[in-house]
């Protein structure tokens, strides 16, 4: 009896466990079967090994043979066991550098003529493999730049099943093959660019509140009719955010990866994601029927959602954001399924006041009836927007303010005053988990070192005694506060920072 051990990975979002795939060969009736939690796709994975080794001239061996995922109680989906089944099970019989073996993590899916095809999550699985304290890992040759991200570990991009044994010590002489390269998926090479904030003319109190939101972290509804600018503002707010770090960044392209694009560099310009308004519940929170992939929600994460026309989107798809928005994570059940996905992300809402969108435009006729303006705005809940920092009411900009060349603010110059609040924020909670204002719990923020005095506060307690905001919007409006007291460089809130964000809550725009 021989047995052979390597390695693989099993993800579950963008955690991964390292499995151990273990092939036993027993002198009985000629077999070959995988267990240990396998789903229908790594059952198929016998068919494919067994035709990618005679393909690739490596014949297995004409015994009974079982394939072990181990720890069986891991749940194990996906075609990325195949390249670690197949060299476990050849390693029963060829000479392999059994050492070598047992300690590289082998992760692709193998194709008839026994070529290595690129996979999604790639790089979450290396990196799994790394802080697992895996030394080496092979993947696809398509995946290679991807895996190449990850430091502390050594990977091999293999063309075929041959070339692998190859780099594992065996002697083979299958002919080379052409590599499989990647179909769709591919990340744009200009996808870094943002458009800048000084092509917004004529707006200058939105691009005020733009700034706060990117120095906070603070979420936005823009209101207002057709051309008034609202898609404009909201396209520019990640040029305006700081880049992100390391970690931030390499999860961003985790993210990516699952999701099924091309990642061949960690970008710094945080995510953008604007999904159509017929975007189903799905398509933004995620799921699958048993690899569940990242939806809209996990990949703006870092960055910001945008959903524009917010009325003509399902009442069941934007209250779907609620519960994320409050966590800062979405997790997706499924049968036989779980994953778990950051969501920490900047919600932009966009819509127009009515469905012809004319509802109180100075010299606008709308045609809509009553009952029509309610249903169209009915479809932001009261909850949802109780979770909404800053309300902006924009008007369409008139010709003396085209023509007026009124002062114009870059990107450069806005993120400029983000970072030194960002960096004013991080000094106030350098003793805290916290980073940003819009992470704070309220709880903290009323009842911690930093409470504000009761004098300060009179305004807001008002508005929470009149019942004009909820607990909720209380503590979102002090957030605010201590946004707008960051960007002014003053080391605490005063009546007149509540009173703005008080203005910016309510969203009445002169």
């Amino acid at each position: 009896m021989t047995t052979a051990r390597t390695l693989s990975i099993a993800l579950s979002g963008l955690d991964g466990a390292v499995v151990e795939v273990e092939a036993d060969l027993t002198p009985q009736t000629p077999g070959f079967r995988v267990i240990g939690l396998p789903d229908k796709a790594i059952g198929e994975a016998v068919q494919r090994v067994t035709n990618a080794c005679a393909n690739r001239n490596l014949p297995l061996p004409r015994r009974r043979l079982t394939v072990n995922l181990s720890p069986a109680s891991v749940p194990k989906h996906g075609s990325g066991f195949d390249v670690a089944i197949a060299v476990a099970a050849l390693a029963t019989e060829h000479p392999l550098d059994a050492a070598r073996v047992a300690s590289t993590v082998h992760i692709g899916e193998l194709g008839l003529d026994g070529r290595l095809r690129p996979l999604p999550g790639v790089l979450p699985a290396v990196l799994a493999a790394a802080r697992g304290g895996v030394a080496r890992a092979v993947v696809p040759w398509a995946n290679l730049a991807e895996a190449e991200l990850v430091e502390g570990i050594e990977v091999f991009g293999a063309v075929c099943l041959a070339d692998v044994l190859r780099w594992h010590g065996a002697t083979t002489d299958a002919p080379e093959l052409d590599a499989v390269s990647v179909q769709g998926g591919v990340e744009p090479v200009a996808s870094d660019e943002v458009p800048d904030l000084s092509d917004v003319i004529g707006q200058p109190e939105a691009v005020e509140a733009m700034v706060v939101a990117a120095a906070g972290g603070h979420h936005v509804l823009l209101s207002g009719p057709p051309g008034a600018g609202k898609t404009m503002l909201a396209r520019r707010l990640p040029g305006i955010l700081p880049p992100l770090d390391d970690d931030a960044a390499l999860t961003a392209a985790c993210v990516r990866s699952l999701a099924g694009a091309q990642v061949t560099r960690l970008s710094r310009t945080p995510p953008w994601e604007a999904p159509h308004h017929s975007a189903s519940v799905g398509a933004l929170v995620g799921g699958g029927s048993r690899v569940v992939r990242p939806g809209a929600i996990a990949r703006a994460s870092g960055g910001v959602l945008f959903l524009d026309e917010a009325g003509e989107f399902a009442a069941s798809a934007l209250d779907a954001l609620r519960q994320p928005l409050e966590s800062g994570t979405i997790a997706i059940h499924r049968t036989g399924a779980y994953a778990s996905y950051p969501a920490r992300f900047q919600l932009v809402l966009a819509t127009n006041p009515c469905p012809c969108g004319q509802y109180g435009v100075p010299g606008g006729t709308c045609v809509c009836p009553p009952h029509a303006i309610r249903r169209y705005l009915g479809r932001l809940s009261g909850p949802l927007l109780d979770r909404i920092d800053i309300e902006l009411s924009l008007r369409r900009v008139s010709v003396a303010h085209r023509d007026a060349a009124p002062h114009v603010t870059t990107s450069a110059a806005a993120r400029g005053r983000v970072l030194a609040a960002r960096e004013r924020t991080l000094a106030r909670l350098k003793e805290t988990p916290w980073r940003r204002n819009a992470d704070v719990p309220g709880t903290w923020l009323r009842q911690g070192p930093l409470a504000l005095a009761p004098i300060v506060r009179r305004p807001l307690d008002a508005a929470l005694h009149r019942g004009a905001l909820t607990l909720r919007g209380y503590d979102r409006v002090l957030r605010v506060a201590w946004t707008l007291a960051d960007l002014a460089g003053r080391a605490t809130v005063d009546v007149g920072d509540i009173g703005r964000a008080l203005f910016l809550k309510r969203g009445v725009m002169a």
